[in-house]
């Protein structure tokens, strides 16, 4: 009996080939330039590959992984706890956003790779550093979303929910937060990956694991650019699976109606 492949299957290869055509020709031009430069030190796509089984076989790669996503994780977690509510409340009220929001505004653009030394002058270096970095770089756009959120909430939408007699605490749970969730996941989505920026460069500098000691480790140690190159590769692979993860969060019921139909909008 044939095999019938679904039409949906066949849409997504339909939509996958341009980019594996690309991922292909990338490969093949690496290969290529590689040995025509008889480079002694830069390595091929294949010598990428057994660098990665090997680190995979003695188990390193999994601890360097798991390292860096524990930093993320932690850090990130705290920023949301933070972000979120005081986002809230300087959408809300109007004297708070007068107070607080020319701190932030000063605060934010200072590259998150700037506070490097007061991490570790405050928390040394261990764990608590990275995970300060990537609260504090994380932190400020998901603030900033939050209450840009709140403020462009509709008026027709509280004027609404006055009529019907609701409560301050039901309008608040109810209208406004639910108004403001979508902002809220752009937020969080820019968030994660300014904090998955700055878990790697932390790591160059002041730790003993994760993917950017692996980076700099393999370099200094007998110039191992085989792992260098599949650290690199790594960040980037994580890096997107977190933030298709935080995009599978616009799909949700209570935010579709903000960002429309995901499929709709990737077919377009």
């Amino acid at each position: 009996m044939a095999c019938e492949v679904s039409p949906g299957v066949v849409n997504k290869l339909k939509q996958a080939a341009p980019s594996l055509a690309a991922i292909a020709a990338l490969l093949s031009a690496w290969t290529a330039l590689v040995l025509a430069s008889h480079s002694a030190i830069f390595p091929t796509p294949w010598q990428v590959v057994r660098g990665t089984v090997e680190l995979a076989a003695d188990g390193s790669l999994w601890r360097h992984i798991g390292a860096s996503l524990f930093r993320v994780a932690v850090g990130f977690s705290l920023a949301v706890a933070f972000a979120v509510p005081l986002g809230l409340w300087m959408g809300w009220v109007r004297s708070a956003f007068a107070t607080l929001n020319p701190i932030f505004q000063i605060l934010r653009p200072i590259s998150p790779i700037a506070w490097i030394p007061i991490a570790i002058l405050w928390f040394g270096v261990g764990d608590a550093s990275p995970i300060y970095l990537i609260f504090i770089s994380s932190v400020f756009p998901m603030v900033v979303q939050t209450t840009v959120g709140v403020h462009t909430i509709e008026p027709r939408y509280l004027r609404a929910a006055e009529n019907f007699g609701v409560s301050r605490a039901t309008l608040f749970r109810q209208v406004v937060f639910a108004a403001v969730l979508p902002q809220i996941i752009v937020g969080m989505r820019i968030g994660l990956g300014v904090a998955w920026l700055v878990v790697v460069a932390a790591e160059m500098i002041a730790l003993h694991s994760g993917l950017g000691y692996l980076i700099i480790d393999s370099r200094n140690a007998g110039n191992r650019y085989d792992l260098v190159i599949a650290g690199m590769i790594l960040i980037g692979l994580i890096g997107l699976l977190l933030d298709g993860g935080m995009r599978l969060l616009e799909s949700l019921e209570s935010v579709r109606w903000r960002f429309g139909d995901p499929t709709r909008r990737a077919d377009a």
